[in-house]
């Protein structure tokens, strides 16, 4: 009886683990899938004017994703490694930025969809200049990304 109802749990669990991708990525990306929808430009920004902002020190630039990810492709010149996978993000945010909510910071993953995450995720939190770099390292619908663009990178 309990291994048929630890076979159903599991099953179940890879049904749903399996079925996210495609029910949850407009929600939870915040991109539009339809190539017929426009794309979102508010609170956008391209990688090129990403990198001259911080260089220029007008923004924190923050690559979101893991150690792992940093590990294979670098992360973009003048950007702060802040992994949203890790225990302290907020408090590591908030050393950043002076504890300036104000302040604008903009935030890189590999493709946008974790950047636009956690973009509303701080929106939601009193940061009012929270910036997506929606192209992210790799490139998606909103342009090549970091790394085919060209823009420097810090291994």
């Amino acid at each position: 009886m309990f291994k048929k109802y630890l076979i159903r749990l599991i099953a179940l669990f890879a049904f749903a683990v399996l079925s996210l991708p495609l029910a949850g990525a407009p929600a939870m990306a915040g991109h539009p899938v339809s190539k017929d929808e426009p794309l979102k430009t508010e609170g956008v920004m391209d990688a090129p004017t990403a990198f001259e902002k911080a260089k220029n020190g007008e923004l924190v630039l923050l690559d979101i994703r893991s150690p792992q990810e940093w590990k294979e492709t670098g992360t973009g010149t003048y950007a702060e490694r802040v992994s949203m996978h890790q225990k302290g993000f907020l408090q590591k945010l908030n050393a950043l930025i002076d504890n300036d909510k104000s302040r604008p910071v903009a935030l890189i993953c590999a493709v946008g969809g974790r950047s636009n995450f956690i973009q509303g995720e701080l929106q939601k939190r009193g940061y009012t200049n929270v910036i997506d770099v929606a192209e992210g390292m790799l490139g998606s619908r909103y342009g090549p990304g970091w790394l085919k663009r060209g823009l420097p990178v810090t291994k």
